[in-house]
């Protein structure tokens, strides 16, 4: 919970350094924005690469494993599509876009503002780019807060596809809290799977 507010309260100073005028226009040129997109596609491959459990997961992997990320994301899609029916001024596919984030907050928002800004102008790019930041954020709070619930009602292995991509990471420790060491494997797998498809799914969308 400390890091989410840190996350936050980083955005918000983000903010305001950009009304007050003191951050140099030339910050907020494309060329910037395409560096930090580079580098949080190569941290995406990084994490995965440096993971001392690849080989682990690998032997454990079987049918149900595969099926929980499967699920997030058709479930996440379809969410998101859904919801479009309600959201004035954004097409279906601006909404998977922003679905297709699956918790990972840092590279959705700066991936769709890339993206849409030369389809829709900067404005609603922008618009984009910070509900992509918030609707990933709530859904890692929801997410943490909801585990034991989840856990009760709809299963053990509900939490690990709630939590999206920090399955593999943040919410691991809750998860196995209250679903068990044996939800681990699938845990791990999901969020593998779901950061390796989150650039591809939100890069898609984005683009249509």
């Amino acid at each position: 919970m400390k890091w989410i507010i840190t996350v936050i309260a980083v955005f918000c100073t983000g903010i305001l350094a950009g009304c007050s005028g003191i951050i140099p226009h030339s910050w907020s040129s494309s060329d910037i924005s395409t560096i930090i997109l580079y580098i949080l596609v190569v941290q995406v491959g990084l994490s995965i690469g440096m993971s001392g459990n690849l080989m682990k997961i690998a032997k454990e992997t079987n049918l149900t494993t595969i099926l929980v990320p499967a699920c997030t994301v058709v479930g996440s899609l379809a969410f998101a599509a859904m919801l479009s029916l309600f959201l004035k001024g954004f097409s279906t596919t601006e909404c998977m876009a922003l679905g297709s984030g699956f918790g990972y907050y840092s590279l959705s928002s700066v991936l769709i503002s890339e993206i849409k800004e030369p389809l829709v102008g900067a404005q609603k790019a922008a618009e984009l780019g910070i509900l992509a930041l918030l609707a990933n954020i709530f859904r890692e709070l929801i997410a943490i807060s909801m585990t034991p619930y989840l856990h009760r009602t709809f299963g053990r292995l509900s939490p690990v596809s709630a939590a999206g991509v920090t399955s593999m990471d943040v919410l691991l420790p809750t998860i196995v809290k209250y679903s068990g060491k044996e939800t681990m494997p699938a845990a791990l797998v999901n969020g593998i799977a779901l950061e390796i498809l989150t650039p591809l799914l939100v890069c898609y969308f984005a683009s249509i």
